[in-house]
């Protein structure tokens, strides 16, 4: 059902995260060997090696695995709303672990800057709340349809 509005925002929430899964979402300077280092959502690449922190790797693919199944659950509304909702949880919890990171656990490593890829996943908040929205409507249309009848 790629005419309705909220598989388009769907499909650029799912979009965007696979975006973040693949581009750095910080960077280390200074750190004990005086070199940068890449933060990916899978750890921290320096040197060739990667110090692996999955859990927003983790969180990230959950999210856009529920966005994928969402896409397709385009007669169940309901269940569409929900899933938008968790999506919306998965993606602050996801702001929520990156800012400890970013405040306390990249502090022994270095001085740490935040890259372009961490604000897409509040690109993707914004989507499933329009996303949401526009499912809303269309269950709010359906049952005044059926009050007509």
């Amino acid at each position: 059902m790629i005419q309705r509005k909220q598989t388009v925002y769907l499909l650029l929430a799912l979009a965007a995260l696979i975006v973040c899964l693949c581009l750095p979402i910080g960077k280390l300077t200074g750190n004990s060997l005086g070199a940068t280092a890449s933060v990916y959502n899978i750890g921290i690449f320096a040197q060739g090696k990667l110090a692996a922190h999955p859990l927003l790797f983790v969180d990230i693919v959950i999210a856009a695995s529920l966005t994928l199944i969402d896409i397709f659950l385009y007669n169940k509304r309901k269940l569409q709303i929900g899933i938008c909702v968790a999506n919306i949880v998965l993606c602050l919890a996801w702001y929520g672990y990156y800012a400890f990171m970013a405040l306390a656990g990249f502090k022994s490593l270095g001085t740490f800057s935040i890259s372009f890829a961490a604000c897409l996943p509040f690109v993707a908040i914004v989507l499933f709340i329009l996303a949401r929205n526009g499912i809303k409507a269309d269950e709010n249309l359906l049952k005044s349809m059926d009050r007509i009848r």
